[in-house]
């Protein structure tokens, strides 16, 4: 009986045995091709998750590629900065103020919309770039001719909370890492004595979503973001009322007790990860006063800064916190995360001006402004911003009119603007459009999954290949998007 005849073309294709000859050696040769690709690291959506020692989990790790910055500092405006008063200029809008947006929304997030308003600054052309941006910064706008502006962001969210997650986490839901953990999962720390990631609250509080900036949902805990500033020192780093040699001796004594049952459970890494965060807390204890002690700082920087002024508390302790961020980079800090604006208040602890906006950025600008510019001066000036990327962000803008019966804006996450400069970052570029009324993105549309995906970039990662296993799913910072920004990068 002839069994090959029940079989299909394929099949019967298999019992040729120069075609089997044919179809190993081409087998065997892709099994070698993929070997390589995968050595030299360029397989497609390769996991690129790294390799952690629970004993050492802040331990440096190569990139994926040479990276352009080694750190980064994010200056985070809570609240939602509108683009249309600082780095977006619409000259219709001067036209057009006072009168209905034909065709425009009657009622947005807040409520009904109001007429059309002119930008409550004047803005003026500046640097070599003739950039135009707004006198309501006049210190960063010094600086635009080293910055590259990307106008045209999309949010997932109009909502505070939510939309801080999107542009920490990649989420709009809570339990997902912040960029931060992200990146000192992948790369750890260059420094032994500080945590590898640091989230700096602004003087009036937290953000709208907390700890969640700073969370790193469910990658290892050890890459979560540890906060200080420097109004508040880490918090728990000393025994409250115990004498300093019984709590070194105590210290001490459990350090020997943990080792021993290490050494009797080796394979024990929760342990290893519990000890090594004994151990950085241990070291923290001395080079911790040390970075906050900003006595040691001449008078001159501090007046940069403007550390230093009386009339202003809050300029002057959002000052120290920028110093304290430069201070930590210095120290080979991977990740500082500073924020600008506190939790929704009515517009009067962040950005969020939806009643009295002109009333309210004359305050906050003044906290932002000065000490913003100074910390990135400084940078340079000491050659950090070789190495440093420094971004500036906010969740979502502002609409081009005002609420109805208010002087201020609704929020608007259809089209607003974020910048980096630094390492690795192409200087004096405005990339992206909104409308001529500043509404929505028309013009290389962005949603923060790029924005994120470049700064994973600019530090030498691929934002396809940094994954982790959760739920059977292999999650990354842009999920299953992302894309770069060319247009930005050096």
């Amino acid at each position: 009986m002839n069994h090959a005849e029940h079989l299909s073309l394929a099949g019967r294709a298999l019992l040729d045995r120069r075609q089997f000859l044919s179809n190993s050696a081409t087998a065997l040769g892709s099994i070698a091709l993929a070997n390589l690709l995968g050595l030299d690291g360029l397989l497609a959506a390769e996991s690129g998750g790294p390799i952690i020692d629970p004993s050492n989990p802040y331990a440096p790790r190569q990139p994926h590629f040479p990276a352009k910055a080694k750190n980064v500092i994010v200056i985070f405006c809570a609240g939602a900065v509108s683009q249309l008063e600082t780095w977006d200029y619409k000259p219709e809008l001067i036209q057009w103020d006072d009168k209905p947006l034909p065709g425009g929304p009657n009622v947005t997030f807040q409520g009904p919309a109001g007429n059309l308003a002119r930008p409550q600054y004047e803005f003026r052309q500046r640097g070599k770039t003739g950039k135009w941006v707004s006198d309501m910064i006049p210190h960063l706008a010094e600086l635009t001719d080293d910055i590259a502006f990307v106008h045209s962001l999309t949010s997932k969210s109009n909502t505070h909370g939510p939309a801080e997650n999107f542009l920490s986490t990649g989420f709009v839901l809570d339990g997902f890492p912040s960029l931060g953990s992200w990146v000192t999962y992948a790369l750890g720390s260059e420094n032994r004595d500080l945590p590898s990631y640091v989230a700096i609250p602004d003087p009036r509080g937290v953000p709208q979503n907390g700890a969640n900036n700073w969370g790193p949902g469910f990658l290892p805990a050890a890459f979560q973001g540890t906060t200080m500033s420097s109004k508040n020192p880490v918090r728990h780093l000393t025994a409250s009322g115990v004498p300093e040699d019984a709590d070194r001796a105590a210290r001490s004594l459990l350090q020997k007790m943990n080792a021993r049952h290490l050494a009797a459970n080796p394979g024990d890494g929760k342990l290893a990860a519990r000890i090594a965060s004994y151990e950085l807390a241990a070291r923290m204890q001395l080079s911790v006063p040390e970075i906050s002690d900003l006595s040691t700082e001449p008078a001159h920087l501090l007046k940069m800064y403007g550390a230093d002024d009386t009339q202003n508390a809050d300029k002057a302790a959002f000052a120290k916190n920028c110093i304290l961020a430069r201070r930590l980079i210095e120290k080979g800090v991977r990740f500082v995360q500073l924020f600008n604006g506190a939790y929704a208040s009515g517009g009067k602890l962040n950005w969020d001006g939806h009643n009295a906006l002109k009333e309210q950025y004359d305050i906050h600008a003044q906290i932002l402004d000065q000490p913003a510019a100074a910390l990135i001066r400084d940078l340079r000036q000491r050659g950090l911003l070789d190495d440093t990327l420094v971004v500036w962000c906010t969740e979502f803008g502002r609409m081009p009119f005002f609420q109805k019966g208010a002087k201020g804006r609704d929020h608007n996450p259809d089209g607003f603007t974020c910048w980096l400069t630094g390492a690795g970052v192409k200087p004096g570029v405005s990339h992206g459009r909104t409308d001529d009324l500043g509404q929505k993105a028309i013009e290389d549309v962005h949603p923060l999954y790029h924005f994120n995906a470049t700064i994973l970039h600019l530090l030498g990662l691929d934002f396809e290949r940094l994954s982790f296993e959760h739920n059977g799913i292999q999650r990354r910072l842009t999920n299953v998007e992302g894309k770069l920004i060319p247009q930005v990068l050096a």
